[in-house]
């Protein structure tokens, strides 16, 4: 049954959490390791990657103003292709469940020649290769979120290319390109969304990007993560240089640990579940205490949300973060992709699944959505002018707390700052 909306009065869209995270979407928008048991690791947590904060501090009048910056300030890119991006079951998914590609781009954009040098990068104009790339399904319900690493060597066939590591679709697209720079970064993204749609057999329904230098300062602005390695390791390519046991990493430590790859018992596998426990513990990090009772940190981390994160045009972080609402602790999961082999071609070693067919039926047992239960009755929502808001500004931000206040104040709210 569909879930009935509470009636009465309501708050502006962009300030409703209640709303349908689904409204406003267009139909195309809005549709949707080798061999062994797939590592899981479960996170306690209701958020997102580089989105993250926007879900973690929408709960409060101070949260949605934050949310309202990021919403505004974050990249958009025309990343969503009008064709090749297909469920592979022929099933119309429009306003049920959302399928997010993740991605991290190895680019140089925005570093300093000596940040470049530090944190091992190469090439300061940039690359164009996505080493990390993670599919996240989100049931129409938002009751438990599916997070799956997909290897950046893994062997697929590129619409118009043939088969070549997955990692060289974006810049395959964005090279070919004509037109100007945000035309061929789309190009880039909606390759790579073909791509990956095609070899997992599930519709992409939106693109969120992080670059280097974001990553970077985001792990330093919440203190570091915490992480416990069995062996010492070093690895010359990507500079890892760690220590065996418990340590704090952050900045171009950080940078190293979830890039590297050489010296690892299975190379990009591992570097997969390197960068699950590393985001799992950024995660924990937001959620603690000293990020969430800290405005001027939080200001931080949104401003660099802003600054480093590009989604596709039809994404609003609000409506995600309306849509995750629901979810409980220990209803995400971070998974890799089981019946990987190792196969080898003239650019190196790759991975290569065991059976095409299999790879699309984990896919979509993941999508494979339980029947929704019966809605709950409708509850009545309670006259705004009844409900009385005190609006204080802790952050250090002039003026956060009255353009906030103002807003609830015409949504029918008796508010007031102080």
């Amino acid at each position: 049954m569909p879930r009935e909306e509470p009636t009465g009065p309501t708050l502006p869209p962009r300030l409703d959490p209640r709303r349908d995270p689904r409204a406003g979407r267009s139909a195309a928008h809005a549709a949707r390791s080798r061999p062994g048991t797939p590592r899981r690791l479960v996170v306690a947590v209701r958020a997102l990657s580089g989105v993250l904060a926007v879900l973690v501090l929408a709960g409060s009048g101070w949260g949605w103003y934050l949310a309202r910056v990021a919403d505004a300030s974050v990249g958009r890119t025309d990343a969503i292709p009008a064709d090749g991006n297909t469920d592979a079951s022929g099933d119309d998914h429009a306003g049920q469940a959302m399928n997010l590609l993740l991605v991290g781009r190895d680019s140089r954009a925005g570093l300093t020649p000596e940040q470049v040098q530090e944190f091992n990068t190469g090439d300061p104009d940039g690359l164009l290769n996505t080493d990390t790339m993670i599919l996240a399904h989100i049931p129409a319900d938002g009751s438990a979120a599916a997070f799956v690493s997909i290897p950046r060597d893994l062997y697929v066939s590129i619409p118009g290319y043939g088969e070549a590591k997955l990692n060289s679709a974006f810049g395959r697209g964005y090279n070919d390109a004509s037109g100007s720079e945000a035309d061929k970064q789309a190009a880039g993204a909606q390759l790579l969304i073909q791509t990956i749609s095609g070899a997992t057999g599930v519709q992409i329904d939106h693109y969120a990007e992080v670059n280097l230098l974001g990553f970077i300062n985001i792990s330093s602005i919440v203190g570091g993560v915490e992480v416990n390695l069995c062996n010492a390791t070093s690895d010359v390519n990507s500079g890892a240089d760690f220590q065996a046991g418990v340590q704090t990493i952050s900045g171009a430590d950080a940078l190293e640990f979830v890039r590297q790859r050489d010296g690892l018992p299975r190379t990009d596998i591992d570097r997969q579940v390197r960068q699950q426990v590393f985001l799992a513990g950024l995660i924990r990090n937001v959620l603690s205490s000293g990020v969430l009772l800290n405005p001027v940190k939080q200001r931080q981390v949104i401003e660099q949300v802003g600054d480093s994160v590009t989604v596709d045009e039809g994404l609003s972080l609000l409506d995600l973060a309306a849509q995750m609402q629901a979810v409980q602790p220990g209803a995400i999961t971070f998974q890799t992709i089981p019946g990987l082999k190792d196969a080898r071609e003239d650019a190196g070693l790759v991975l290569e699944p065991a059976d095409p067919d299999a790879l699309k039926a984990f896919f979509a047992s993941l999508s494979a959505d339980p029947e929704p239960a019966d809605a709950a009755p409708a509850v009545e929502a309670a006259d705004p002018g009844d409900v009385t808001v005190s609006v204080l500004n802790g952050s250090g931000v002039a003026g956060a707390a009255a353009t906030t206040a103002d807003e609830l104040s015409a949504a029918g709210f008796v508010a007031s700052s102080g």
